[in-house]
């Protein structure tokens, strides 16, 4: 399993990001795929997830603000950011997740930094 994320960088305070998680090694189109991120000083925090037939789910913190999805014929997964935080701040990852929809566990990628920075 490899999980590749791209995407990140330095924004501005209302700004918008997409990121993006190329997957490999596995049947991609099969799986529940998620986003996690770790703030500084702060522990992983799940924030989205996706069924294989497109179905989403969002934590309640995160709702409206982000908006994931999949490209199942390219094997990758986006996460649409928008109206960026200085409190979203952190290291992005994509999850292929074991267990729950909102587990934290699994095969991850090495992530992708955001900054959200005036």
């Amino acid at each position: 399993v490899l999980l590749v994320e791209s995407g990140g960088g330095l924004v501005q305070p209302g700004g918008s990001l997409r990121l993006s998680c190329a997957a490999s090694g596995f049947d991609f189109s099969r799986y529940y795929m998620s986003w996690v991120r770790q703030a500084p000083g702060k522990g992983l925090e799940w924030l989205s997830g996706i069924y294989d037939d497109g179905v989403d789910i969002y934590a309640e913190s995160m709702r409206g603000r982000i908006r994931i999805s999949r490209d199942n014929a390219k094997n990758t997964l986006f996460l649409q950011l928008n109206n960026l935080k200085i409190e979203d701040t952190a290291m992005y990852y994509c999850l292929r997740p074991l267990g729950a929809h909102n587990s934290l566990s699994g095969d991850r990628g090495q992530g992708t930094q955001v900054t959200v920075s005036s």
